[in-house]
């Protein structure tokens, strides 16, 4: 069974890489900005739509809204993006949203901002997996019914393609950057050109009548309908906090060509996701997440159709560059979570296994984790990223308003000690914009509490209060570890005398092999010991250790209810009561089936994995019972069926 999991896993994963093939990435800012701006331009695929199909609700009349409900997400972009500016600039060793709130609020605030991260990076894999399943399904419509499974196989890829430690060649992420990019704007700027040049630029959606589909709406119901576009919508910041983390990408000076980097990316997405709302609107374009097959493609497909005149050489490059970029987008959260996870398993916030490498140099189990998660919220939401939006809003805002309260109180800390005036001016102009941040993020935050909560964004709440639980729980329960074994001060107390006790039901070769390893560890005694459950056997037992002279003496316990376990720890406990300061080892035998050539009779193949629960259950309740008590330790010796050697001859454990 182990050597066929062992195949299994060289043909998926690949051979073990040594660990000296690691190596850093270091990017000048040319190929840093396209690859690290995947993330952020990648929202432009899904956020604008957002904002129509919230509006479309109310029906046609409610798009009047959308150029002001674009400019206000604009307006959140450009604060979240103006702080972060100097958050890499007062951070360059790349510490993330977590590393700011742990070092300014502590490590509570910090548990918090990690279990927001978590939903973050599970989010941002499902929602970008799903987005990229609805691109191509305005290629193909036929995998619309297919479309939650189409991502769960998309993500299985993605985290297969990790597990082997492969990397996505940083000239081709951007190359898929820069033609997503290109097609957006190409779009943008032909439909507003030609609609300057007063050509008439109507989408195909916009032939659908909303009538019976509209009622009427109060003035209090349409605004909370504007604010939830508001908020939805402001899912296009997410991906600027990769930012944070990847700062080590760039050349010195980091914190500069990284602020540089989020100015240049920040106002491509900007001004992408701008000039994409204003151009739906004016060519009347409509999204439905249930209305007819018109208003089910993205807003990209169908801004594409309409500009460039349902000509296939202009969709299907833009549409496959849509996908691309999504996916990318979802292969970047596998690359950042694992390591993400490793640095909360470093901080004892997650378990240790989260902080190693498997055979790829790469974390493999933070891999199967996200991978595992993020399918899971595809099936359960039916594969569709606008259902998947509000529980990623609450998870990336979250994180966004800490991590901007986090620098507020950072830099308020630089205006007391600094006393120079120029620099004191830029810590003034640093704690504004980032209040600003944080009053924008918790605007958005609150309108997703009030109007999401219903429509799943309950399930963020509960991910997110689980995984705080979960950190905390596991921090303390490190914590007291450290404490527990912790190295006192000043000189170890050793125990006075060591014990061995070695279990025998019947004279034979294991029992030989058990006795020469405890006489081998030199102990201050060392006691062979037996339970008389049948007279007649112990009777046999004796006489046969009496005929071999064995040099160690045999001791029977008595049991009347013929219990094996209960008389030996009982046996054990004794010896420990009469000198708490000594050391009891208690040797157990365990048979091991061989997985190589066997020898004999075992070589008809009549044993093999399943025969091991033939074996060692006696030895397996001993030593769950024996690994509670303190000052005894417990060996198994195996002895390997059709394999082993045979012991040094009997009369050497005589001796």
């Amino acid at each position: 069974m182990t050597r066929s999991w062992a195949v299994l896993k060289r043909l998926l994963v690949g051979e073990p890489f040594a660990s000296g093939r690691g190596s850093s990435l270091v990017l000048s800012k040319r190929y840093a900005i396209p690859l690290l701006a995947v993330n952020p331009i990648s929202s432009v695929a899904y956020a604008p739509e957002q904002v129509f199909l919230v509006l479309g609700l109310a029906g046609s009349a409610a798009y009047a809204f959308s150029p002001w409900t674009g400019l206000a997400v604009a307006a959140v972009m450009v604060a979240v993006i103006a702080s972060y500016r100097y958050t890499v600039q007062a951070y360059p060793g790349g510490g993330g949203d977590y590393r700011v709130v742990t070092a300014n609020f502590g490590p509570g605030a910090g548990r918090l901002a990690a279990a927001a991260l978590v939903l973050d990076y599970i989010l941002t894999v499902a929602v970008s997996v799903a987005a990229a399943v609805a691109a191509l399904q305005s290629l193909m419509p036929a995998l619309q019914p297919w479309r939650e499974w189409a991502a769960v196989a998309a993500i299985g890829v993605l985290a297969a393609f990790n597990l082997r430690g492969l990397r996505v060649s940083g000239r081709f992420a951007a190359g898929v950057t820069v033609a997503f990019v290109a097609g957006t704007a190409a779009i943008v700027l032909t439909g507003l050109a030609r609609l300057a040049a007063g050509e008439d630029l109507t989408a195909a959606s916009a032939a659908h009548d909303p009538a019976e589909d509209q009622r009427e709406w109060t003035s209090a119901a349409l605004f909370l309908l504007c604010a939830r576009a508001f908020a939805v919508g402001s899912v296009a910041v997410t991906g600027v906090e990769t930012f944070t983390t990847r700062v080590r990408f760039f050349r010195p000076p980091r914190g500069r060509n990284a602020a540089a980097a989020i100015t240049t990316v920040g106002a491509a997405t900007v001004a992408l996701f701008t000039g994409t709302v204003v151009l739906a609107f004016l060519v009347g374009a409509q999204t439905s997440a249930t209305g007819a097959d018109a208003l089910q493609y993205p807003l990209i497909a169908q801004l594409a159709d309409t500009v460039f005149g349902a000509s296939p050489a202009a969709l299907w490059p833009i549409m496959l560059a849509t996908a691309g970029v999504l996916l990318l987008a979802a292969n970047t959260a596998f690359v950042g979570f694992p390591q993400l996870a490793s640095v909360f398993a470093e901080d004892s916030l997650l378990p240790r296994q989260l902080h190693k490498r498997g055979d790829r140099l790469v974390y493999s189990n933070g891999i199967l984790i996200l991978a595992f998660a993020a399918a899971l919220l595809v099936v359960l939401f039916g594969g569709g990223a606008y259902e998947l939006i509000g529980l990623y809003v609450v998870g990336v805002f979250l994180s966004m308003v800490l991590s901007h309260a986090a620098m507020s109180r950072h830099w308020r800390r630089v205006l007391d000690v600094e006393r120079d005036p120029d620099r004191r001016a830029r810590a003034r102009r640093a704690r504004a914009t980032a209040m600003a941040a944080v009053l924008a993020c918790s605007a958005v935050l609150v309108i997703v509490a009030f109007t999401a909560v219903r429509r799943g964004g309950w399930i963020a709440v509960l991910i997110i209060g689980g995984c705080y639980l979960l950190m905390r729980a596991i921090a303390t329960h490190y914590a007291a570890v450290r404490d527990e074994i912790e190295l006192p001060s000043g000189k170890p107390q050793l125990p006075s005398r060591s014990h061995a006790i070695v279990l025998a039901s019947s004279v034979n070769l294991p029992l030989m092999r058990m006795l020469s390893y405890a006489k081998a560890t030199r102990p201050d005694t060392v006691t062979a010991l037996t339970v008389n459950v049948d007279a007649a056997a112990s009777r046999r037992l004796v006489a046969e250790w009496d005929r071999r002279r064995i040099g160690v003496p045999l001791t029977v316990l008595d049991s009347p209810y013929r219990e094996i376990t209960g008389p030996i720890v009982d046996y054990v406990k004794a010896r420990r009561r009469d000198a708490p300061r000594d050391v009891v080892t208690v040797y157990l035998p365990e048979y091991v089936v061989g997985l190589g050539p066997q020898k004999g009779r075992l070589s008809r193949g009549y044993f093999n994995w399943s025969t091991s629960l033939l074996h060692n259950q006696t030895t397996k309740a001993l030593r769950r019972q024996l690994k509670y008590e303190p000052g005894v330790m417990v060996c198994t010796v195996p002895w390997i069926l059709g394999e082993s050697t045979e012991p040094p001859p009997l009369r050497r454990i005589a001796k």
